[in-house]
């Protein structure tokens, strides 16, 4: 009996020193994954916790922590990004708004000291005021626009499109504007129209920027296309494209970006607000659809817009 007691009393002493020796080490792990984490966090480094363990619930919470840190430091890298995007789009809007004012200013200026000109002179400046005016309107309308579309303010009503009466009625519309620019236009629309779910406001929007945008960048090919087709039962394709000097490869991530323009948009001929792309991005995503880039120099660029048929 004194034998028999003698060997639990062992085997207890055993267990309970092993109990000890694992809780120990369990707690000097707690105390490393505590002084890690706060490194991390503190300077703010992509390193992640790595501690071999054997206890199960030690490698479930550092699985855990190691996630959160991914998603805090994606959440860091997309917060940095628009910070990045605000501080650009502020000065581009800065730059945009300073040149047609400044425009205003000086004719304005003329018009008032200026006792020697002219009724049509007069007319010229009043003409050319109006139309710096209308262009800061402009773009205070469409940065006004994308802040509500981000926001979620705009609501949009989403109903069944005749997309192709659509596409026929705004091609016709800027008909004369492009075949006074020299381009050449294109259409292929199918006879049976074509039905979509959206919104025709933003449908109408859309067009106008991606056929604005064709003019802009894409006149050097001298000819303009769209392209309306369902290439399933259950979407509809459409697609603008040009055959001008296109958009490089290592700039279609970013040609959705608030304020982006391409190096040489600054200039007369090319000048544009940035904020159409991103506008139309937006109202094709908030439809349940998708736009995609396709670039190749002086051959084919296009936009392509698919949603869902109706």
């Amino acid at each position: 009996m004194t034998i028999l007691l003698c060997i639990l009393t062992g085997v207890l002493i055993i267990v309970v020193i092993s109990l000890a020796v694992k809780l120990n080490k369990r707690s000097r792990q707690l105390v490393y994954i505590h002084q890690k984490l706060g490194g991390i966090l503190g300077e703010g480094t992509y390193e992640r916790l790595l501690v071999f363990s054997s206890d199960a619930q030690i490698r479930l919470l550092l699985g855990d922590i190691n996630e959160l840190l991914d998603y805090a430091h994606r959440t860091g890298a997309r917060y940095a990004n628009q910070e990045k995007e605000i501080r650009n789009m502020l000065s581009n809007i800065s730059h945009d708004l300073k040149t047609p004012l400044t425009v205003v200013m000086g004719y304005s200026e003329t018009l008032l000291h200026s006792s020697s000109l002219t009724d049509q002179e007069r007319e010229v400046m009043i003409r050319k005021i109006q139309d710096k005016a209308q262009e800061v309107l402009r773009l205070i309308h469409s940065f006004f626009d994308l802040a509500k579309l981000e926001s979620g303010d705009i609501e949009l009503a989403l109903t069944r499109v005749n997309l192709s009466e659509l596409c026929r009625v705004k091609m016709l519309s800027f008909y004369e504007m492009l075949t006074n620019q020299g381009l050449q236009v294109e259409l292929s629309i199918p006879e049976g129209d074509l039905f979509v779910t959206g919104n025709v406001d933003a449908l109408d929007r859309v067009l106008d920027n991606l056929i604005t945008n064709a003019m802009r960048y894409g006149a050097e090919g001298k000819v303009l296309g769209l392209l309306l087709e369902q290439p399933n039962s259950g979407e509809v394709m459409l697609q603008i494209w040009d055959r001008g000097k296109g958009i490089p490869e290592r700039e279609h991530d970013r040609v959705f970006e608030r304020m982006y323009t391409l190096e040489d948009s600054r200039n007369r001929l090319y000048h544009g607000s940035g904020l159409g792309l991103t506008i139309t991005k937006r109202l094709v995503e908030r439809m349940g659809g998708r736009i995609e880039l396709r670039s190749v120099p002086y051959e084919r660029t296009s936009f392509t817009i698919s949603l869902k048929s109706r």
